[in-house]
């Protein structure tokens, strides 16, 4: 389990840190560098525009859908990036449902003619845990659509699943660049200076807007508020574990855990607001609605 504590540099792992490194316009840079290096040659990013992250469905009934970045690529292939911090019983059921909605949202609206071609969807999973299926050595899991022989049958949707915790190497044994990327993903928090070994300008630029003396004082707030909301929900899955909701976190059964993170969005939510924060800014943080923050 990743430990929050307050550092020279911004924890990529609380929500306001995980959006500043990758999900803003001046530093997107940076997200185009690591998607790279994650698809390893098999796509070459060039650009991304980010979309909005709220989507509703056909129907007024239909559940809204609320991912943590939404981009979309020059050739029109869109990205989601999520970053997970605790175990969920249906974590692969939810990417599932994420990537329907946005295949489900190019059926044209009108009655023109439509000969069903689609864009490509990918969704990349950055996550504090590991599948059960998983052995110490999978930090990595790509899914995409294969027949029986193992051979691609559609190329247009495909999964990528980062699991921190597996990813073991030390300094000496990084090999490549998605190697370093998931080295300071894992301890950026606990590093108090550039590494040598880290002299590219992308990581220059991340180290520089990731120094918390950087953050200016409405910036350092909303960090503050972010990290104390993600040692909340640290302490909420601690005590789940401890007590055994429910048979327990390692097996997945978390409705009380995802029930206490809510309402320590709503307090962190209410906390931020009476300091002045702006409800953007809120809903950057505690990935909540604009509506369920203007209830508050």
């Amino acid at each position: 389990m990743h430990i929050f504590k307050p550092g020279r540099f911004i924890d990529p792992f609380t929500d306001f840190g995980f959006k500043r490194i990758f999900g803003s316009e001046p530093n997107k840079d940076l997200l185009i560098d690591f998607l790279n290096q994650l698809f390893e040659g098999e796509k070459c990013i060039v650009d991304l525009v980010y979309d909005r992250t709220e989507r509703s469905g056909p129907l007024s009934a239909d559940r809204k859908v609320i991912f943590d970045l939404l981009c979309t690529g020059v050739d029109g292939e869109q990205f989601i990036i999520e970053m997970q911090r605790i175990r969920q019983e249906f974590f692969k059921d939810r990417c599932l449902y994420y990537v329907s909605s946005l295949i489900r949202d190019q059926v044209p609206l009108t009655t023109q003619k439509w000969d069903y071609r689609l864009k490509p969807v990918y969704l990349i999973g950055i996550m504090d845990f590991c599948f059960d299926s998983a052995t110490k050595l999978d930090f990595i899991s790509r899914v995409t659509l294969k027949d029986e022989n193992g051979q691609a049958f559609y190329d247009k949707l495909g999964f990528i699943y980062v699991q921190i915790p597996n990813f073991t190497k030390r300094e000496e044994e990084l090999k490549s660049e998605l190697d370093n990327w998931l080295f300071l993903l894992k301890h950026m928090n606990n590093i108090d200076k550039l590494p040598l070994f880290l002299r590219r300008p992308i990581f220059k630029k991340l180290f520089d807007i990731a120094e918390v003396s950087n953050l200016n004082k409405q910036e350092k707030m909303a960090y503050d508020a972010s990290l104390k909301q993600a040692r909340d929900w640290y302490a909420v899955t601690e005590y789940a574990r401890k007590e055994g909701l429910k048979a327990g976190i390692e097996q997945g059964k978390e409705l009380g855990i995802e029930e206490g993170i809510h309402s320590g969005k709503l307090e962190t939510a209410r906390k931020m607001k009476q300091k002045g924060l702006s409800d953007e800014l809120i809903m950057d943080v505690t990935g909540l609605s604009a509506e369920q923050i203007g209830a508050l």
